[in-house]
């Protein structure tokens, strides 16, 4: 099923792409002089096949797991955190809340695989299991939980996609930059020191630590590199699958996937690979200070939009972009046109 879901994701339409810029060439500026702002602004009537699409309804799914690689002292902070994190968000005070009340979007807080127990009904349930296992040990997880875990981030999307314009991925778990690094080895085939950062801020005894242990993961496991699902399995999580999913779901169903640092980019390669049209929907809002995420970025082709030196994760950065995306919208359906304006157009 997951397969066929997949092979259902379309082109853009690019028709109504040319129409989009023919519309911007005809507002009341120079040619171009908007720059990223009017790529957006045309992707985004691509996507959703219409040239007065509207950016109004804003989600973000900041998607919270936990790891068991941490075991091996890969983190700066204990793995408690990431549940106290989550009692944060459902109660404003987290960053991505901050931001989302900015852009006045929804902050949407799923547990995919915390290792304990979440006691609020303002977070939605899509427990796998409580944490991923220590790849040094074995697979972080079974081929049936990466599935699952790809499966439960499209279901995100299909039970809200009538109710939403764009949508934000974010993140949260403790360690999480470990498989993540892996992950983005793996697939794009880049030695693990180039693709791992220090995270939440470890130091050097750590810092050596962690490559060491992606590299003994990487051997132990030996996920192949053609398989993203295999290589979810074998050194992932399920917040990374989760993200996965959204992308997926997002690109089958027309709406555009704002994604944010390093984590989101590692569940946008794993989409990438299992079909390269979600590059197409997909919106890099920022490049993260982790400096795998430039690698990743480049091996899928996409640019990102800002380089604020942001390494939070939960989605903050993506929230920026979606303000971005909002702004190339409003350009393109409230700025008046040469003849509506009274304006003489360029002469030469």
């Amino acid at each position: 099923m997951l397969e066929e879901y997949i092979k259902g994701i379309e082109e853009l339409d690019e028709d109504i792409m040319k129409k989009a810029q023919s519309k911007l060439d005809n507002l009341t500026k120079p040619v171009g002089s908007l720059g990223k702002l009017e790529e957006i602004a045309v992707l985004i009537c691509g996507i959703k096949r219409t040239l007065n699409p509207k950016i109004e309804r804003k989600v973000i799914f900041t998607l919270v797991g936990d790891h068991g690689i941490v075991e091996e002292g890969v983190s700066a902070y204990p793995q408690e955190v990431t549940k106290q994190m989550v009692y944060n968000f459902v109660k404003g005070g987290a960053g991505i809340n901050v931001l989302s009340r900015h852009i006045n979007a929804e902050v949407i807080v799923v547990d995919i695989g915390v290792k304990e127990d979440i006691l609020s009904d303002r977070v939605i349930n899509k427990k796998i299991d409580y944490g991923t296992k220590n790849f040094l040990k074995g697979p972080a997880m079974t081929r049936e939980q990466a599935i699952k875990s790809i499966i439960y981030g499209i279901e995100l999307v299909e039970e809200m996609k009538d109710k939403i314009d764009i949508v934000g991925t974010g993140d949260m778990g403790i360690g999480n930059t470990t498989p993540s690094s892996a992950i983005v080895s793996v697939i794009t085939g880049s030695e693990v020191e180039n693709v791992t950062g220090r995270g939440t801020g470890i130091s050097d005894e750590i810092y050596k630590r962690k490559i060491e242990v992606i590299k003994r993961g990487i051997n132990l496991n030996k996920p192949d590199t053609d398989d993203p699902i295999d290589v979810l399995s074998k050194v992932g999580g399920f917040e990374i699958g989760g993200i996965a999913g959204i992308i997926l779901g997002c690109a089958k169903n027309k709406i555009p996937v704002v994604i944010d640092g390093f984590i989101s980019g590692a569940g946008a390669l794993i989409a990438y690979k299992l079909n390269q049209l979600t590059k197409n929907y997909m919106i890099a809002s920022h490049l993260s200070v982790e400096k795998g995420h430039k690698i990743l970025l480049d091996y899928i082709g996409l640019k990102p939009l800002l380089n604020l030196d942001l390494r939070l994760g939960e989605g903050t950065g993506a929230a920026l972009g979606i303000s971005l995306v909002e702004a190339s919208i409003k350009i393109l359906n409230e700025m008046a046109s040469f003849e509506k304006a009274g304006v003489s157009r360029k002469i030469r």
